[in-house]
């Protein structure tokens, strides 16, 4: 009885102990001035200008979405998905989950998308550089590449735009790795990113939370493994359509 007691005691000394911390923490990040900390924000150019250098890597990522219904239940799902760049323009992403089982090539000159489950398999034309190819991916076919804001090379501007509010919430672990986590808002969006601590600044986690939909909604990017010196063949950012799959069209956006 004494012992059931005093386990009863230490969880909730503990739980008491959490919701003090949680408060305090609350508290200190209501007291943030306004305005976008110099610190967050240098450390977030020192990220995406160091993933801007390299040349070529492969990213392992783990992605959750979260969508709201009509009832406000909150329902999740998840997928996988490796990137592969070599800059200027050369991009493979291969995604596979509960929404989505596909393959994303860009070789300079085609943009394709192979749909293995449907088999099928789209192909147009594409601009000559990973930016241009982002943007018209984007803007003319309503697609959004696996991590297309991060491989820009100007991830900067993009993640940044708009943004009135930023600033550093702390230190933390991602997978292992300790990192500092920063917290910016734009005016319809929230944009947390949690950066590898040392010489090799790369991001480990992204969450972004949409403020103007009904319960706000968020998509978040774990990232698991990175390779900074890949060895690539003459596949690696090729497609050649599989016996058995049929070549479709693009919607117009």
């Amino acid at each position: 009885m004494q012992s059931t007691l005093r386990k009863h005691l230490e969880a909730t000394f503990i739980w008491c102990g959490s919701i003090v911390v949680l408060a305090s923490f609350a508290l200190a990040v209501q007291a943030q001035p306004a305005g976008i900390d110099p610190e967050a924000q240098r450390l977030m150019k020192e990220s995406t200008d160091f993933l801007a250098s390299q040349k070529q890597f492969n990213a392992e990522t783990r992605n959750t979405l979260e969508v709201v219904l009509n009832s406000g239940q909150k329902i999740e799902f998840n997928h996988s998905a490796r990137v592969s760049v070599q800059r200027p323009d050369k991009l493979r992403a291969e995604r596979t989950g509960d929404l989505v089982d596909q393959v994303f090539v860009y070789d300079g000159k085609s943009l394709t998308l192979h749909n293995p489950q449907d088999k099928a398999y789209a192909q147009v034309a594409a601009p000559d550089t990973l930016e241009a190819m982002l943007e018209f991916a984007r803007t003319k076919l309503d697609i959004v590449a696996p991590a297309g804001d991060l491989i820009n090379k100007n991830a900067f501007d993009v993640l940044m735009d708009g943004v009135t509010d930023g600033f550093v919430v702390g230190k933390a672990m991602i997978e292992g790795v300790r990192c500092d986590h920063l917290a910016f808002r734009a005016p319809h969006v929230d944009l947390q990113v949690w950066i590898q601590e040392g010489s090799q600044p790369l991001p480990r986690k992204l969450i972004i939370t949409t403020r103007d939909l009904p319960n706000a909604p968020q998509f978040a990017v774990t990232l698991t493994k990175w390779e900074l010196k890949p060895i690539f063949d003459a596949q690696t950012f090729s497609f050649v359509a599989p016996a058995g799959v049929n070549k479709v069209d693009f919607l117009p956006r």
